[in-house]
């Protein structure tokens, strides 16, 4: 089964038209107007996927993760349009420079090839995948968690009716229903077929994968995110900047997880979280640090505080929590950062530039945030166009993966017989 389909995604993969063709523009106006018209199908899939998470005692948060809705069709529809609007631009070649003698070089967009994404129970992630690697040119097998298989045949069902209304090759999108691991290790082992593995989701995933793969992989997700608040910060805004970072979308990898407050304005920024849950549409609670005094009612509305633990360093939460730990200054902060952060997304709260220059220079993520909200590292917002997902790695892409991210490029070298020189016996060069 696995060599099969394998064959099938290197064959489509051969077949289909370089980036830029028309064609790709045509399947993201195909896929978006199939998931309207199949919206129903995946909605009644997705129930029964919920059903046995709840059945199975998954968390409320986890299985909110894996609930589509309305607005996640919206959403899924708007990231069609916004994909084929960044197309052009992205799969453009390069300007064209001049080289040695007559001969004038540029860069044309290729492919990655065939990538293989493995991800846990996002639903949407199913859509993504099958768009943005498709739409320049890669073929793509999607794994995603077990929890969500019944949405994701449904949504594999639509990719493939876009495909074929495109005229692109239906293998071009395979999602993997198998949930036996070993077929996960079996394709890990395969570089000589895929060309990158994407991993989306928890640090154990992604460190799963390099620890058990030689194919390029595009690290994306593992988001153990902080803030530091100097004692020079405005403190009700910094506790906005927090509730921002963490209380809308409690699960997503830009999400904040934990507030390393200086001691000296600690007992105040948990006092503006509590004032500020009133204003909160969501309920949240807050693990404070034991050394932090509490100077307000234990309960407030939709908030509930308790007592941090030591094991709540590096950990995500997948809910509506903060932590918030009382440190001496910004170099105690950075080297917690340094030992419990994922390189995701680390954000610092203060008016003093010199502390703000010494975090931006010490501490080492993808992202690094002033006096904002953490969640502004997302491609859209940071009007980098559609992305794929957020990398931590170093090499190839960090941070939003977007169009460009997912293609290579070949250099044109174009000449009129222009030679090096050197391999004539008088040793005189051409002309």
């Amino acid at each position: 089964m696995l060599a099969e389909l394998l064959a099938t995604a290197a064959g489509a993969r051969a077949e289909a038209p370089a980036p830029g063709s028309p064609v790709y523009l045509a399947y993201c106006d195909e896929l978006a107007a199939r998931l309207g018209k199949g919206w129903d199908l995946v909605r009644r899939a997705n129930a029964a996927d919920v059903a046995a998470a709840r059945d199975r005692g998954l968390a409320d948060a986890l299985v909110e993760r894996l609930t589509v809705s309305e607005r996640h069709l919206a959403g899924l529809v708007a990231l069609a349009g916004e994909v084929a609007r960044a197309l052009p631009a992205a799969t453009a070649p390069g300007p064209e420079l001049k080289a040695s003698g007559t001969a004038t070089i540029r860069q044309v967009r290729k492919a990655l090839g065939l990538v293989l994404m493995i991800y846990e129970a996002r639903p949407t992630v199913t859509v993504e995948g099958a768009l943005l690697p498709v739409a320049v040119g890669n073929a793509v097998i999607l794994r995603g968690g077990a929890e969500i298989a019944g949405t994701a045949q449904a949504l594999a069902t639509i990719a493939a009716e876009a495909l074929h209304a495109a005229g692109l090759p239906a293998g071009l999108v395979q999602v993997l229903a198998d949930p036996d691991r070993r077929v996960v290790r079996e394709l890990l082992s395969r570089a000589d077929v895929i060309d990158a593995l994407i991993p989306r989701g928890s640090p154990s995933l992604i460190d799963y994968c390099l620890r058990n793969s030689t194919i390029p992989v595009i690290a994306s997700g593992g988001g153990v995110n902080h803030l530091y608040v100097d004692r020079s910060a405005d403190v009700e805004q910094a506790a906005r900047i927090a509730l921002d970072s963490k209380v809308a979308e409690p699960t997503a990898c830009n999400t904040l997880e934990m507030v390393l407050a200086h001691a000296d304005v600690a007992a105040d920024l948990v006092s503006a979280l509590v004032r500020l849950s009133d204003r909160s549409g969501q309920p949240y609670r807050l693990r404070v640090d034991e050394s932090i005094p509490l100077h307000a009612p234990v309960t407030a509305g939709p908030l509930t505080v308790e007592r941090l633990a030591e094991h709540d360093d590096g950990r995500e939460f997948l809910d509506r929590t903060i932590g918030i730990r009382s440190v001496a200054g910004v170099e105690q902060a950075i080297a917690h950062i340094r030992r419990h952060g994922s390189r995701h997304t680390e954000g610092v709260a203060a008016a003093d530039p010199a502390v703000i220059e010494r975090f931006l220079a010490a501490v080492d993520a993808a992202a690094l945030v002033v006096n904002s909200s953490l969640r502004l590292h997302d491609g859209p917002t940071m009007r980098l166009g559609p992305e794929l997902s957020i990398s931590t790695g170093r090499l190839h892409v960090r941070g939003p993966v977007g169009l460009a991210a997912l293609m290579t490029y070949s250099w044109v070298i174009e000449g009129h017989g222009d030679l090096r020189g050197g391999w004539e016996a008088d040793g005189e060069d051409p002309p």
